[in-house]
C-alpha cells in the first residue's frame, strides 16, 4: 500500500478516534470494571472454577449423554454459571462491556454508511442489525432493499 497525505491524515483521524473512545466514560468505565473484576478475589474465584467446570463438560460432551456423569456435570456447569452471572464484579464488568461493544457498533455502522449504505457491518447486535442494508438472502420477505 503507497502512504498518501490523505491515507495519514487517515490513519491520524483513526487515532484522535482512538484516544476519544479511551477517555470517554463508556471507555473509562469499561477499564474501571475491567480492573474491579480482576482484582476481585471472590470473582476470580469464581471465574476460575468456571473455567474447571467448562473443561470438565467440555469432556463430557464428547460422549453426550452416554457419558456417567452427564447430569451431574451438566447441573454443575448451570450452578456455577449462575453464581458467575450474580457475582456482583463480574455483573458491572459485563455491562460495561456490552456498553462498550453498542458503542463501537454504532461507530462501525456510521463509517460503513458514509462509505456506502450497502456495507454490512456485523454488530453482533440484533439492534442494529435490523436493516438488512442490501439483502438478506430471503428474496425480500424481510422487505429490505435488496
Amino acid at each position: 500500500m503507497i502512504y498518501t497525505d490523505k491515507t495519514i491524515d487517515l490513519i491520524n483521524a483513526a487515532e484522535d478516534l482512538i484516544r476519544s473512545l479511551a477517555q470517554s466514560e463508556t471507555g473509562q468505565a469499561y477499564r474501571c470494571a475491567k480492573q474491579a473484576q480482576q482484582e476481585s478475589v471472590e470473582a476470580q474465584a469464581v471465574i476460575r472454577d468456571f473455567h474447571q467446570v467448562k473443561e470438565d463438560y467440555e469432556l463430557v460432551q464428547r460422549f453426550g449423554r452416554y457419558h456417567p456423569d452427564y447430569q451431574t456435570i451438566t447441573k454443575k456447569v448451570h450452578e456455577v454459571k449462575r453464581r458467575l452471572d450474580l457475582q456482583e464484579e463480574v455483573a458491572q464488568f459485563k455491562k460495561a462491556e456490552k456498553q462498550l461493544e453498542t458503542l463501537l457498533g454504532q461507530i462501525s455502522l456510521k463509517l460503513a454508511g458514509e462509505v456506502s449504505p450497502q456495507i454490512k457491518v456485523p454488530t453482533g447486535n440484533p439492534f442494529f442489525d435490523q436493516g438488512c442494508a442490501g439483502g438478506c438472502s430471503t428474496g425480500g420477505s424481510c422487505s429490505c432493499s435488496g
